[in-house]
């Protein structure tokens, strides 16, 4: 029962859900400062999602309709998960597990895959190209991403536990103290930008070319659980590198947020095929060397 409540209530689900709503408000607060507009009102996105929610869902013609709808149930259950173990660490951490870490990598990959599925799922031409750039995307941004988390792990002597790598840095101090984790803390904030398709990473939705890719065919229900899952791992993912590259300080997640969010608005969108050779390429490369140095104790 305990784990129940953990799962759905506090602090799984619904407070993250809660969490990650009011930060959507916060980017655009922010975006729309930034561009001399006033902005929503701070309840505007709880508002949203439920008028989506008592929406119709139109299911497309010629689609598989099953994996339409398992798709963002998909999505929303691994965001679900990811917050409910990340929570657990900083406020219960006798709930954490040995190799927490690899399952918050496996299950950080299913929104996007969720996405791929609904997208091929719904039979349009758009959202089957716009499943086929958030593929694309997903296998650029992978390896980068995988490489610059190990380092914590290669620095702290093969620590695959959440609550090991914060104990850890309780002792030793943060490992954003080490060359290879500024490096690596670089490129996962990158790598990061990608997963949550944004700016200047937002070619799988491109909404003025695709019209949102992906999830074009998506209304009413569907739609606002895409929309709760990407808000939740907006506030995931930051505390994903919080908890790995700063020891768990709560405080210092709006900073990894507030830098998010000035990408988004400081950079044009970038070609599939642009954001491939970049993440393959230079980002990459800055990975390796960091895993290079963290060998080395640097």
């Amino acid at each position: 029962m305990k784990n129940v409540f953990y799962f759905l209530i506090f602090p799984g689900f619904l407070f993250t859900a809660i969490l990650g709503l009011l930060l959507t408000w916060l980017d655009r607060k922010i975006t729309a400062r930034l561009q001399w507009r006033v902005g929503p009102p701070w309840h505007q996105p709880f508002l949203d999602f439920f008028k989506l929610l008592g929406k119709e869902i139109i299911i497309p013609e010629g689609g598989s309709v099953f994996v339409f709808f398992f798709a963002p149930v998909v999505g929303v259950t691994a965001v679900a998960v990811i917050s409910t173990v990340l929570w657990l660490v900083l406020i219960a951490p006798a709930q954490s597990f040995n190799g927490d870490l690899i399952v918050v990598l496996y299950l950080s990959i299913i929104p996007a895959l969720s996405v791929i599925l609904g997208g091929f799922a719904s039979g349009n031409p758009l959202a089957s190209l716009g499943a086929s750039r958030e593929m694309k995307l997903m296998l650029s941004y992978e390896l980068p991403f995988i490489l610059s988390v190990f380092i914590p792990v290669i620095l702290s002597g093969g620590l695959i536990s959440l609550n090991g790598l914060i104990g850890y840095q309780k002792e030793s101090g943060i490992f954003l103290r080490h060359i290879s984790c500024m490096l690596a803390f670089m490129v996962s904030i990158i790598c990061i930008q990608a997963k949550l398709t944004l700016v200047p990473f937002d070619s799988p939705e491109a909404e003025t070319e695709l019209a949102s890719g992906g999830l074009v065919e998506y209304s009413g229900a569907a739609l606002a659980i895409y929309k709760l899952t990407k808000a939740i791992n907006f506030l995931c993912m930051p505390l994903f590198l919080t908890v790995i590259f700063l020891g768990g300080r709560i405080f210092l997640l709006p900073f990894i947020i507030l830098v998010i969010i000035i990408l988004k608005n400081t950079n044009p969108r970038i070609r599939i095929d642009q954001a491939a050779v970049f993440f393959w390429g230079p980002v990459t490369a800055v990975a390796a060397i960091a895993v290079f140095l963290a060998f080395l104790g640097f």
